[in-house]
């Protein structure tokens, strides 16, 4: 029992020396803090200054970049000004050639549809060209089987043609009238003498000249060379002047003409109008 107090005893005693050494520790770290403290705010006003200057150096390094900056401003402002007269004339100059491009193309386009529509209509041309001479071939066909199955009568007697001969040949005459036949007209002197068919005389008297009138509207027809070209006595005879327009649309239905042999040429005369005489050509 005496054992067990002393033991007890110790153990206090032990415990309370360990509290007092740890508070003696404790307050020791607290108090070395202390004195940390003042140290570090006694240096800091020393290296408050030391920054200053570096703040201060750093901004008189970067001061004449600002000023060079500032001094730009001032000819970029300028340069811009200087540059947008230049810019709008460049823009226009853009517009002018965007403007020519576009009218050269419009204009070529034009052209182009010009020329289209020209070979078109030549095609036009052409074609009823081609149908002309289709049916003056089909034509004379017809009138080469009906003279083989009919020969023709001689002399002044009339011969009837078909409807579709008698509009080709009214389209033909109206197509060699002149309104200017005075100076339209030239003479077999002036193309240069008479080199055609020469008719011999016996026949010509009995069936040619002022006595001899005979209409050509009921004749065999054709169109050789662009010429109206007819069947008379045996003959074909091509007119190679124009007709005077005076002598009417239809003359070649209801006049009388003959044909007679003048100044070393033969030449067609209305009956109306003896005084105008087409200049003709003739061949069988």
């Amino acid at each position: 029992m005496k054992t067990t107090r002393i033991i007890s005893a110790a153990f206090l005693t032990l415990l309370a020396g360990m509290a007092t050494t740890a508070y003696a520790q404790d307050k020791g770290e607290k108090g070395g803090e202390k004195e940390s403290r003042p140290a570090q705010q006694q240096s800091r006003p020393e290296a408050k200054p030391a920054e200053q200057h570096a703040q201060s150096q750093q901004q008189r390094a970067q001061q004449p970049a600002r000023q060079e900056q500032q001094r730009q401003q001032p000819q970029e402002h300028a340069q811009q000004q200087r540059s947008q007269p230049q810019q709008h004339a460049q823009q226009q100059v853009r517009q002018d050639q965007n403007r020519t491009q576009e009218h050269a193309q419009q204009q070529v386009r034009q052209d182009q549809n010009k020329t289209e529509q020209r070979a078109q209509q030549q095609r036009q041309v052409q074609s009823n060209q081609q149908h002309a001479q289709q049916q003056q071939r089909q034509v004379q066909n017809n009138q080469q089987r009906a003279q083989r199955n009919n020969p023709q009568p001689r002399g002044n007697t009339q011969a009837r043609g078909t409807p579709e001969q008698h509009r080709v040949q009214q389209a033909t005459w109206q197509q060699h009238g002149s309104r200017n036949w005075a100076s339209d007209h030239r003479n077999w002197q002036q193309r240069g003498g008479y080199n055609g068919y020469r008719i011999p005389d016996a026949r010509f008297r009995g069936y040619f000249g002022p006595d001899h009138g005979f209409r050509i509207g009921g004749l065999p027809f054709l169109v050789v060379g662009g010429y109206p070209r007819f069947q008379y006595d045996g003959y074909w005879l091509s007119a190679v002047d124009p007709w005077p327009d005076y002598w009417g649309a239809d003359w070649y239905d209801n006049d009388d003409v003959y044909v007679a042999y003048v100044d070393n040429g033969y030449y067609m005369y209305n009956r109306r109008y003896p005084g105008a005489g087409v200049a003709i050509s003739v061949s069988f």
